[in-house]
């Protein structure tokens, strides 16, 4: 999931303010032996933390429908991970690293949401949309002096930028077939004598509208189709 989140950043980086411009985005660290390496502008998205929000953990599962409605598999809710990127911009000029930061500021800012039909890949097929912070504060993340710190380079304007995904920590699991008869009734006779009726069965209202629900539901898509 970080590989196709790193390219959902990058998509939206290279595209509104900078669409055409054919300005870089990198995801290496920036260190002072890659910013001696590097010889046209680049935006650097520096992936520097990965973190469980565990205010989104769920129990229980979710029910997998197939197109008549009916339950057929059983999810378990993913474990979200926020993932931090420290994004910087690197030019000749200070005034140029400014004007490019700025125009990534101006292209993140509206994505606030990310819609699952605009995710890529596995991301996209959970049917989850991804919340996006630009330049909000982490208070269990490490400080932008500490970043720098440990990869030996210099203090840059930055910013930080963090995306909520979620991670499957399940497999599926197949569920039982639908309800679709009710109970068999027999009665029988007294210490195990003969029955004193002929067994019957008995079908709820509740199952047998459900099951004339689906099958409307089905023959409408259908239709559609």
């Amino acid at each position: 999931m970080i590989h196709e989140a790193d390219e959902v950043l990058k998509g939206l980086i290279g595209g509104g303010a900078l669409a055409g411009s054919g300005i870089d985005v990198s995801f290496e660290v920036p260190t002072r032996d890659w910013a001696a390496r590097r010889n046209a502008p680049v935006v650097n998205a520096y992936l520097y933390d990965v973190r469980e929000d565990v205010s989104r953990r769920q129990r229980g599962r979710t029910a997998l429908r197939d197109e008549r409605d009916i339950v057929v598999r059983r999810r378990r809710p993913p474990r979200w991970f926020r993932l931090s990127y420290l994004v910087t911009a690197w030019t000749k000029t200070p005034q140029d690293e400014h004007r490019l930061l700025s125009a990534v500021l101006a292209t993140l800012l509206p994505h606030e949401l990310l819609a699952a039909e605009d995710l890529p890949e596995s991301l996209g097929r959970l049917g989850l949309a991804l919340p996006l912070t630009v330049g909000g504060s982490q208070p269990e993340a490490r400080s932008v002096a500490d970043i720098w710190s440990a990869v030996g380079g210099e203090l840059k304007p930055s910013l930080d930028v963090a995306m909520t995904v979620p991670f499957p920590a399940y497999p599926d699991y197949d569920a039982g077939p639908p309800v679709t008869e009710g109970a068999a009734v027999r009665i029988r006779g007294v210490d195990g004598g003969p029955p004193r009726s002929e067994e019957r069965a008995h079908r709820p209202r509740q199952i047998a509208a459900a099951r004339a629900a689906h099958e409307q539901a089905a023959a409408r898509r259908a239709e559609q189709t």
